[in-house]
């Protein structure tokens, strides 16, 4: 039974916590539709989608959904592939279907087996990506401003070297407002004070300085007055004629176009991918450590961008910057994704010559916050004491984050964490000693709660290596299941090996059948038996209850 969620119940928390996540989403969906080569407005059309429809359909209450900077690319080349921007949102129609698909499926499940080292470097990776992205901009230097969050940049310089070309471009009232917005954002979270006034994020208070600032320089003629270029832009209908001409549908008749499915499958495949790994970041920041229904959440990204695509809008992810800023400003529940999507939809209609007032400055400072706050020095620390299985993984995901993308960082944690796992059951699979004698060694092979096919090369050559006329005891009585596999290998060492070289094994606790720890009970039920027919069965039974070698 689903517990019913009142939408209502932490409205003043939200209503902030959304109004700052606004803030911070409205430059993206501008920047990123400006990166994949899109209309402008399409980036705001998939904010608001991801807000109010992915924000209620979805059962995560700190995850915020738009469009992501890691599909900038594939949208590029998707669009300059197929001709035509309506071609392309037939294929995001068709991404959304296939995620839709995928949440029936149960595919979502995935994210279960996301390890917890490799998503918080993940998260560490962004954070450390954010700050150098957003760093020049605190400078006044927005010759980037296109929302890409890659290391690499398009000219082939990286995000390293374009902080040594920022000393070339400081704006100075760039610089004053950004230190301005710092001083705010340090300031709201740590003088005894300012706790009284919480219900106010910082964030809020920094940008509605910036203005105030920003409107000062220009009113005093002061040199440190920043210009449009360094100010939010947003694009501004006159008319409601004007307006619906922004809008761009699918063009349905592509449908038959082996390309635009290819990029469909793409888009579903990557954005399903962004979207669960962000799924499991944002369960981890959630302070009430509420846990998301990922076949839900890709069903509420199919119908997301499904919709979105019937708007013209961009293909869209949970995204982890949002995410972030929604969870450090207090959201309580998803009701302040939703807000933030129904300011995305107001603001543009309403009020857009105040928004292109913003510095990007000030929102440059809340980022840079932001991505501290991921990258922070104790995440650093825990993982080291944690010991070399747990630290290299993490630090080889952050690494490859920054220096390739989100999914490449991943996909090598895993495999490293999946290395180190391997590795640590063979050596968990078994203990061995060996005890002296006066009449020889005795060789004691103690088996795990669980021995699987994962562990017969090690048991091989354990075996292998028993000197003759050697005494073995092989203990399972702690063993809850063998694999067929190392049973039959033990049999062999038994009956062939053991009679060659004069090696006298005896066998505690074997069962005659094993069960996997928790399988299903009924038709699915999995038992292991032995090869062997009846009479050698009764054989070894013999040789298990023995006490004493022969």
């Amino acid at each position: 039974m689903t517990k019913k969620i009142n939408l209502f119940a932490n409205l003043k928390s939200d209503f902030a916590s959304g109004l700052v996540v606004f803030l911070v989403a409205l430059p993206l969906c501008l920047g990123i539709a400006l990166a994949s080569g899109a209309p402008l407005f399409s980036g705001i059309i998939a904010g608001v989608i991801g807000g109010i429809v992915v924000g209620y359909l979805s059962q995560s209450h700190i995850s915020v959904s738009g469009p992501a900077a890691g599909l900038t690319a594939i949208i590029l080349t998707a669009i300059t592939d197929l001709g035509a921007f309506d071609v392309f949102l037939m294929s995001v129609f068709i991404a959304g279907a296939i995620q839709l698909g995928l949440g029936f499926l149960k595919a979502g499940s995935i994210s279960n087996y996301f390890p917890t080292n490799v998503i918080e470097g993940m998260l560490a990776g962004i954070g450390i990506i954010i700050i150098l992205k957003q760093l020049p901009h605190a400078f006044g230097y927005d010759a980037d401003f296109e929302g890409d969050q890659a290391f690499l940049q398009k000219d082939g310089s990286n995000s390293f070297s374009f902080l040594f070309d920022v000393v070339n471009h400081i704006n100075l009232g760039a610089v004053v407002i950004s230190l301005v917005s710092f001083a705010i954002l340090i300031s709201w979270e740590k003088i005894g004070f300012l706790k009284n006034l919480k219900l106010v994020p910082g964030a809020l208070v920094a940008v509605a300085a910036g203005i105030v600032l920003n409107e000062f320089f220009i009113r005093t003629e002061s040199p440190l007055a920043i210009v449009k270029d360094h100010l939010v832009s947003l694009p501004v209908p006159q008319s409601f004629e004007e307006f619906k001409s922004i809008i761009i549908t699918p063009n349905f008749a592509a449908v038959t176009n082996p390309k635009v499915w290819v990029v469909g499958i793409t888009i579903a495949i990557v954005a399903s991918i962004e979207t669960l790994l962000c799924i499991e970041a944002s369960d981890r920041m959630d302070v009430q450590k509420r846990y998301t229904d990922t076949n839900v959440e890709l069903k509420a990204q199919g119908l997301g961008n499904i919709v979105s695509s019937l708007l013209g809008g961009l293909p869209m992810t949970s995204v982890v910057v949002r995410s972030s800023a929604n969870n450090n400003a207090g959201a309580k529940s998803k009701m302040s994704a939703i807000i933030h999507g129904v300011l995305l939809l107001v603001s543009v209609l309403s009020i857009p010559t105040l928004l292109n007032r913003i510095p990007l400055a000030t929102l440059a400072t809340v980022l840079i916050l932001v991505g501290y706050k991921l990258a922070k020095p104790a995440t650093f620390i825990h993982f080291w004491l944690k010991g070399k299985y747990q630290f290299i993984p993490f630090i080889a995901t952050l690494v490859f984050v920054v220096a390739t993308d989100l999914l490449k960082g991943v996909a090598l944690g895993i495999i490293i964490s999946v290395i180190f796992v391997l590795r640590g059951n063979l050596k968990r699979a078994y203990s061995f000693k060996k005890e002296e004698y006066e009449d020889g060694d005795v060789i004691h092979i103690d088996l795990a709660q669980e021995v699987s096919f994962l562990n017969k090369a090690a048991i091989k050559t354990t075996l292998g290596e028993i000197p003759e006329n050697s005494k073995v005891i092989i203990n399972a009585e702690d063993t809850e299941y063998i694999a067929h596999d190392v049973l039959d290998l033990i049999r062999e060492f038994k009956e062939t090996r053991a009679v060659d070289d004069n090696i006298k094994v005896k066998l505690k606790g074997f069962k005659d059948a094993y069960e996997l720890e928790n399988s299903p009970e009924g038709s699915n039920h999995v038992k292991i038996e032995h090869y062997y027919d009846v009479a050698k069965r009764e054989l070894v039974q013999r040789e298990i209850n023995k006490e004493d070698f022969e």
